[in-house]
């Protein structure tokens, strides 16, 4: 695989990463041919394929603006990893689902990151904590919280879950059986999990508050 780039696909690339930053969203075909002043869509096409070919995105078939940018493509920008900031999730009971009203997305400045918790590959994002059910955990109201999403946790891992009742931040426990989500305060009660009731959004894995 070729990682050499020209200056017109890093322009392409450097498009694709201010749309990604600005808006939330990566560009459409007639985004970037206005972004670019090109003449077609094929223009664009062919810019694209070339950066997926040499490994500095990767499109998701299918999609009109399914397209991310490896860690191969941030490095030749010279550019941080960026993570969407979702919205808000309780530390006490349940707050509404997430809200889109704040949604943005943020680099993360590069050796923050522990290796051994997060590979490049993952999808990350960030929440905002409001309330105190956490606090013996370190992590208090109004706190910025870096969350994995996965499908596999375990006892004692601080996890983002959500139910009808909307999305909270507790640390998830597994103990003889028996499956809750306990806070930490003791002013706050352990919270059963249901089957069905109760899904997982993702591992806390960094309170991006507390390096900041």
């Amino acid at each position: 695989m070729k990682t050499a780039i020209t200056e017109k696909q890093k322009r392409v690339l450097e498009s694709i990463y201010e749309s990604i930053k600005d808006s939330g969203f990566p560009p459409t075909l007639a985004d970037l041919k206005e972004l670019l002043d090109l003449a077609s869509n094929q223009a664009i096409l062919n810019y694209l394929n070339s950066l997926e070919n040499q490994g500095f995105i990767k499109r998701e078939e299918g999609q009109a603006r399914g397209i991310k940018i490896t860690p191969l493509g941030l490095r030749v920008l010279g550019k941080q990893r960026l993570a969407p900031i979702v919205g808000m999730v309780a530390a006490g009971p349940y707050i509404e689902s997430f809200s889109e009203t704040s949604f943005k997305w943020v680099d993360l400045p590069s050796g923050i990151i522990p290796n051994e918790k997060v590979r490049q590959s993952d999808d990350v994002f960030i929440v905002y904590v409001s309330g105190d059910s956490m606090i013996n955990a370190g992590i208090d109201d109004g706190d910025m919280l870096l969350v994995k999403k996965s499908k596999e946790f375990k006892s004692g891992d601080i996890v983002v879950a959500r139910s009808e009742d909307g999305t909270t931040v507790k640390r998830f426990m597994a103990e003889g059986g028996k499956r809750y989500l306990k806070p930490e305060n003791p002013a706050h009660k352990n919270i059963p999990i249901i089957p069905g009731e109760i899904n997982f959004d993702g591992q806390v894995i960094l309170n991006l508050s507390k390096i900041r």
